[in-house]
């Protein structure tokens, strides 16, 4: 699991960046990056992870996020399948520059400023949003700007939304630790479904075992067993999402104990593995990675 830097360079002719992504997922690199732009996600339809600043957690019947300038992010193709088919917009917020006495414009700086914690929005307002953003890949010129002004200017005017993390991620945490943290996070990427010593991270990571866990808690706000725990549960969703069985799933994903695992999985998505999986048959899961204490919905 690589962390980059995106450069975004915007359409000819255009002061921002609009995206259509409708091609097999195995083309892209969903990896972890970020970027000085404001990104708008449209997941028209399917399912994968949202994985925005300190919160993870998976998506079905597409998605909806706005995510603030330099906040660590995946691409939402992660974790889905075909067919996956998204619109992306990415622009700077200098281009968005309003007269002070403009008091329509106020809801969509406050928009913008809360966009930092990353907004979900519910599906009722991507569904009004996708023909807009259909236009958009078919408009040019000025009729594209005024259309972002217009998509803007409604989800501002929209209470039907959640905050992905209760406080801003810095993208200094993620630059500064570049090369440790892909270490650790690729060292748990290929090793969740075994036995995994701390200390042997914290030796990969260079550090005593204190100064590690001190240092993944304060790149995180959660500690190390935390994180490991939380990858597990993400990969056994989506592992029930194709079928297999509870055991499987959990001896798949590292846990060495059915009971633990279902104390787990019920800890961070609040509902039992069978719930999950009768939810899931029927289309209505939405899962969303808990912390216990406090209430917040942050995590890799």
């Amino acid at each position: 699991m690589k962390v980059t830097f995106e450069r975004v360079i915007p359409n000819e002719k255009s002061s921002f960046r609009t995206i259509h992504n409708n091609s097999p997922i195995s083309e892209f690199k969903w990896e972890y990056h970020y970027h000085p732009e404001i990104e708008l996600v449209c997941v028209l339809s399917g399912s994968g992870t949202r994985h925005v600043g300190y919160h993870k957690s998976n998506y079905t019947n597409g998605d909806l996020v706005l995510i603030g300038s330099n906040i660590p992010h995946s691409g939402f193709g992660l974790n889905s399948i075909d067919p996956h088919e998204e619109i992306v917009l990415q622009f700077k917020q200098e281009i968005l520059q309003f007269p002070e006495q403009e008091v329509e414009a106020r809801s969509i700086k406050d928009l913008l400023e809360l966009s930092k914690y990353g907004i979900k929005f519910h599906r009722k307002i991507k569904k009004a949003m996708i023909p807009k953003l259909r236009l958009m890949l078919e408009s040019e010129g000025y009729k594209r700007y005024l259309l972002l002004l217009e998509i803007l200017f409604e989800l501002s005017q929209s209470k039907d939304y959640e905050l992905l993390n209760n406080e801003i991620m810095p993208y200094t945490i993620i630059s500064k630790n570049k090369t440790r943290l892909e270490n650790i996070f690729t060292f748990v990427e290929h090793n969740y479904d075994k036995e995994i010593n701390i200390e042997d991270v914290a030796k990969l990571a260079n550090l005593t075992l204190p100064a590690f866990c001190n240092f993944f808690k304060k790149a995180t706000q959660i500690t190390f067993t935390e994180f490991v725990n939380r990858y597990r549960i993400n990969k056994a969703c989506l592992l029930m999402a194709q079928d297999k069985s509870i055991s499987e799933c959990s001896y798949n994903c590292g846990f060495n104990n059915v009971t633990y695992f279902n104390r787990m999985f019920k800890k961070y998505t609040e509902k039992t593995p069978s719930e999950f999986m009768k939810n899931f048959s029927h289309n209505k899961v939405n899962v969303n990675l808990k912390v216990e204490e406090p209430k917040i919905k942050i995590g890799f």
